[in-house]
C-alpha cells in the first residue's frame, strides 16, 4: 500500500484527504515542490526548502514554527522509508492554505507530502534527444509570483497536452513579451559558440533548482553564462538546447521544429555537474 504524509500524520494513498472547500482546489491557492530522493537523501536539499520557504513568505503564509526545514526533511524520509522507495524516488510537498471561501484568508497551513518509486532511467544521459515545440496560447506573466510553483499550473498543463498531441517530448513557454520563459517541467539553456544562455529571472520563468545549482557551478568553473532575454530566433540559432530541473538533471534537445542540434557541450556539463549529484 502506498502511503502519504498530511498535516503531521501518516494515512493510506487511498483516504480521500480534500474537501470541495479546499482553497488550492478552488483558487489554485497553493504551491509544489518536487524533489528527488536518493539512497536516504534529498539532492539539493537546501536550496529545495530554501525556495520553499521564500515562496511561503511571497504568498504571506503564516507558518507555524513547527513547519521546519529539518521536520519536513524528516517527514519525507519516514515516508519514503515507509513506501520502500528511499533508495530512488520523486517526493511532492504540496502547502495549500486550507479550506475557506476567497475572503478572508483562512490562516491554517496545510500539507500534503508524497513519494513514488522512480526509473533509474531517470539517472542516465538521454541518449536520444528531445523533440521539442512552441506552446503560443498561453503567455506567462512575468511579477513576484511567477518564479513560483504555484497550485495554478494551468498554462504548463496545456503546454504539456499540446505536447503530447503532436508527439513531443516537451513544450517551451512564451511571456507576456513573447520571449521564452521555461518549458513544462523544466528551465531551459541554449549553448552557442560555447556560450551558455537561460532566461533571466525577470522573464517570467520558474526559479528551478537545478538551475541555480547549474548556474553557480558553470560561473565557478570558467564558464561564460549569461542571463538574459531569449527570443524564437535564439533557439533557431542556437548550437544546443538543453533542459534542467531537479529530477532529471539535464535533458538534452535533439530537434526544435526542422532544426536539429548537437550535444557535445551539454553532455560535458552533464558529466561534469550533473552525475556527480545524482551518484
Amino acid at each position: 500500500m502506498n502511503y502519504i504524509y498530511k498535516d503531521g500524520k501518516m494515512v493510506a494513498g487511498t483516504e480521500p484527504i480534500l474537501s470541495n472547500n479546499n482553497r488550492s482546489f478552488r483558487y489554485g491557492d497553493g504551491l509544489f515542490e518536487t524533489m528527488k530522493m536518493i539512497n536516504g537523501s534529498i539532492a539539493l536539499k537546501e536550496l529545495h526548502f530554501e525556495r520553499l520557504f521564500s515562496s511561503l513568505n511571497i504568498l504571506n503564509y503564516k507558518i507555524p514554527a513547527s513547519f521546519t526545514a529539518s521536520f519536513i526533511g524528516e517527514a519525507i524520509k519516514e515516508l519514503a522509508e515507509k513506501n520502500e522507495c528511499s533508495h530512488l524516488c520523486r517526493i511532492r510537498l504540496t502547502v495549500f492554505r486550507g479550506n475557506g471561501n476567497l475572503y478572508p484568508a483562512p490562516a491554517s497551513l496545510n500539507y500534503i507530502i508524497e513519494c513514488a518509486p522512480l526509473n533509474p532511467s531517470v539517472n542516465t544521459w538521454n541518449e536520444r534527444g528531445f523533440s521539442i515545440g512552441l506552446y503560443k496560447d498561453a503567455q506567462k506573466s512575468c511579477d513576484i509570483f511567477s518564479a513560483i510553483k504555484s497550485a495554478n499550473f494551468l498554462s504548463y498543463v496545456m503546454a504539456a497536452m499540446h505536447a503530447e498531441a503532436n508527439q513531443l517530448d516537451d513544450c517551451l513557454l512564451l511571456n507576456t513579451k513573447g520571449n521564452i520563459a521555461d518549458a513544462t517541467i523544466a528551465n531551459v539553456f541554449l549553448e552557442k559558440e560555447n556560450k551558455i544562455y537561460t532566461p533571466a529571472m525577470t522573464e517570467g520563468c520558474i526559479n528551478g533548482v537545478m538551475r541555480r545549482y547549474l548556474l553557480s557551478k558553470l560561473k565557478d568553473n570558467g564558464y561564460i553564462c549569461l542571463e538574459k532575454e531569449i527570443n524564437e530566433q535564439d533557439l533557431l540559432d542556437a548550437d544546443e538546447i538543453f533542459l534542467t530541473n531537479a529530477v532529471n538533471g539535464i535533458r538534452w534537445v535533439k530537434q526544435y521544429n526542422d532544426k536539429q542540434y548537437s550535444f557535445s557541450v551539454s553532455a560535458k556539463i552533464y558529466n561534469q555537474f550533473i552525475k556527480t549529484i545524482f551518484s
